[in-house]
């Protein structure tokens, strides 16, 4: 099949990650894949995908119309069977571009919108793929005539595993784009907290909350034991060597650090929220998202027992083969319906 995929940028990020294994699972299966979006680093590491790069970001509808009509010259040009969008703007742009070219389009909900006119190309989507259930029973409220089908986030192996050597010091991990609904503020704070114990917390990422995040740590006086490290290649290697992953997110569709951590068999504190609650074998002990007591219990409750506060199925995380088969199946059934 010829799939034209369309996503805001290739950064780092989950959706972005997300299109990057999808895109290569699916190219590696025989699928001829083209990946449009506004370019980015990661635009290196897809493997036999075509790209092209368009101004898919901008929330500007002059700009978005642009696109619109390359992308549906490219479709009915290269006789595209399927549009696939990732985000909000892209899914207006592939609403037009289908309606341009006649090629079905579908998305994906990565996550929990705001329940607003940027959402009204959803209702207008060939299929909506749902990255969890809970992400799935928030769309069905909105539009529920809709073909639906959930498909968790699939990881590709990992050369790591989970090993970590205790020598005295816990170590905890923050991986993640620092932003607010991340949590990042909340840990930090419930951090100056903890009473006693040694420990270190690894901060992964970057985002527009790096700055604020940093002068709270030292605000705290806590600039020497909280280390902010930006963006990581291999985020895998710091969960195989931190004593517990933390996951202190507001909301979440389906985080892909936490899938990894579960993967790995890393310890893990993480808040309680509907799409983390699908992972949880055991959900009983989850943390109450924003609670700062909370959660300086629970991080004072490693220190103490040296366990997570609550256990993860690692059989739900699926693989990225996994994974494109289940959207294999959605393509094929929606040219199935285009065709009769």
């Amino acid at each position: 099949m010829k799939i034209l995929f369309l996503l805001p940028e290739l950064h780092e990020g989950g959706v972005e990650r997300h299109v990057l294994w999808l895109a290569n699972e699916l190219a590696t299966m025989g699928h001829d894949v083209t990946v449009v979006s506004a370019g980015g680093k990661l635009e290196q590491s897809l493997k036999g995908v075509k790209t092209l790069r368009l101004p898919v970001h901008r929330k500007n509808p002059l700009t978005a119309i642009y696109s619109a009509i390359r992308i549906a010259g490219i479709a009915k040009r290269e006789k595209i069977d399927v549009l696939h969008a990732h985000s909000r703007v892209p899914a207006w742009i592939a609403w037009w571009a289908s309606l341009l070219s006649g090629v079905p389009w579908i998305a994906t909900c990565h996550a929990f919108y705001s329940r607003n006119a940027g959402l009204i190309p959803y209702k207008k989507a060939s299929a909506l793929i749902c990255v969890s259930e809970s992400v799935h029973r928030f769309f069905l409220e909105l539009f529920p005539d809709r073909d639906y089908t959930v498909i968790y986030n699939g990881l590709p192996p990992s050369p790591y595993s989970w090993n970590r050597k205790e020598d005295g010091t816990a170590r905890f991990l923050f991986v993640g784009r620092l932003t607010r609904k991340k949590g990042i503020i909340t840990l930090i704070e419930a951090f100056s907290r903890v009473g006693s114990g040694t420990w270190r917390l690894d901060v992964i990422g970057d985002g527009p909350l790096m700055g604020e995040a940093k002068a709270l740590a030292d605000s705290l006086g806590l600039g020497s034991r909280i280390v902010f490290h930006g963006f990581q290649d291999t985020p895998e290697q710091w969960m195989a060597e931190c004593s517990c992953f933390l996951f202190p997110s507001l909301e979440e569709g389906m985080g892909l650090t936490l899938m990894r951590a579960v993967e790995m068999g890393v310890p893990v504190i993480a808040s309680d929220l509907p799409a983390v609650r699908e992972l949880a074998a055991s959900p009983k002990c989850l943390v109450v998202p924003g609670d700062t007591d909370e959660w300086t219990k629970a991080i004072e409750m490693f220190l103490t027992s040296g366990r997570g506060t609550a256990e993860f199925d690692r059989d739900t995380v699926p693989s990225t083969a996994e994974m494109a088969k289940d959207v294999e199946a959605v393509y094929r059934q929606i040219s199935k319906k285009r065709r009769g």
